[in-house]
């Protein structure tokens, strides 16, 4: 595809990347939780979700990004945390997610361009290959870390996202902004 995003970034054209974004639309077995399925007695799925994350999806609403999901599955557990994140997209049970991402763009009238998207399995390469900035954790298959812009450091669902809204918030220069109040010094964000 012509448009393919290019594998390597210098830290400028991250950044200018990341001032563009719009959204940051996130797989969510192996990215907002740690892929691992747990069902109950009753056939209810079961997902672990990271607390760091939550906080990350927040603070990226409050820099005026939007954060939406994008999986193949679909869960009652998963419907209920992004009901508590006040996730501004949702779009569950799409194992075609190349087609489920055309139609996102369409419905919200942005591109590509504009959009972080962050993958762990095949099903995401055809995302990953168009988004303005690509994401993989740590523990994503080979051909996903081949075709980020960006490997984490955190495996899924221990901590990716957080990693991923910091590293998009530093490059915005938004970070301390939003921050400040709870690392500087002093308590009440202000320097000093």
């Amino acid at each position: 595809m012509s448009d393919d995003i290019p594998l390597t970034l210098t830290d400028q054209d991250f950044a200018r990347r990341a001032e563009d974004l719009e959204w940051i639309l996130l797989d969510v077995d192996g990215v907002f939780t740690d892929g691992t399925l747990y069902y109950s007695a009753e056939g209810e799925a079961l997902k672990p979700f990271h607390v760091r994350d939550g906080l990350a999806v927040t603070l990226a609403r409050r820099a005026g990004l939007k954060v939406g999901l994008l999986s193949g599955r679909a869960s009652g557990a998963l419907q209920r945390r992004a009901g508590e994140l006040s996730m501004d997209e949702v779009i569950l049970g799409h194992d075609e997610k190349g087609p489920a991402f055309d139609a996102f763009l369409e419905r919200r009238g942005t591109t590509a361009e504009r959009v972080a998207y962050a993958g762990d399995d095949l099903l995401d390469l055809p995302v990953l290959r168009r988004a303005g900035l690509s994401f993989a954790p740590a523990d994503a298959v080979p051909e996903v870390r081949r075709a980020a812009a960006r490997v984490l450091r955190a495996a899924g669902g221990r901590g990716a996202v957080r990693e991923i809204v910091e590293t998009v918030l530093r490059a915005r220069g938004q970070w301390h902004e939003l921050t400040g109040r709870w690392t500087d010094a002093d308590g009440d964000g202000e320097q000093g």
